[in-house]
């Protein structure tokens, strides 16, 4: 069975940075991409980013562009986002997520809160 596991979330304050992790098992995801979202209270779930496990190409949304960076670890089974610059507006559960193309993600995380003060 794939399991996600997210860890890495917390309280920060406005300007400051966090790494979010997701450790993946069961499984190698070679022809995956692995993708972050997110969800604020009373939002949907949005799209942050993405990287192909194969190459590691990666895509972001634009309010991740220039802040945030989405990478992998073959040998750990492990995608990271380092989240730089926080901003209060980037409050919400984070969620790993797997899948075979940017409109199917077929496996989930949890999810991890993070939480920026202002």
């Amino acid at each position: 069975q794939v399991q996600l596991v997210e860890s890495g979330g917390g309280l920060v304050q406005a300007g400051g940075s966090l790494r979010l992790s997701c450790a993946a098992s069961g499984r190698t995801f070679t022809s995956y991409r692995m993708g972050w979202f997110r969800q604020a209270p009373g939002k949907e779930r949005e799209f942050v980013t993405h990287i192909m496990w194969s190459d590691g190409a990666t895509y972001y949304a634009d309010s991740a562009k220039g802040r945030f960076t989405i990478s992998r670890d073959k040998a750990k089974n492990t995608v990271y986002l380092q989240m730089n610059n926080l901003k209060p507006e980037d409050t919400a559960v984070y969620y790993c997520a797997a899948g075979p193309s940017m409109r199917t993600w077929d496996r989930w995380g949890q999810g991890t809160q993070v939480t920026v003060s202002s």
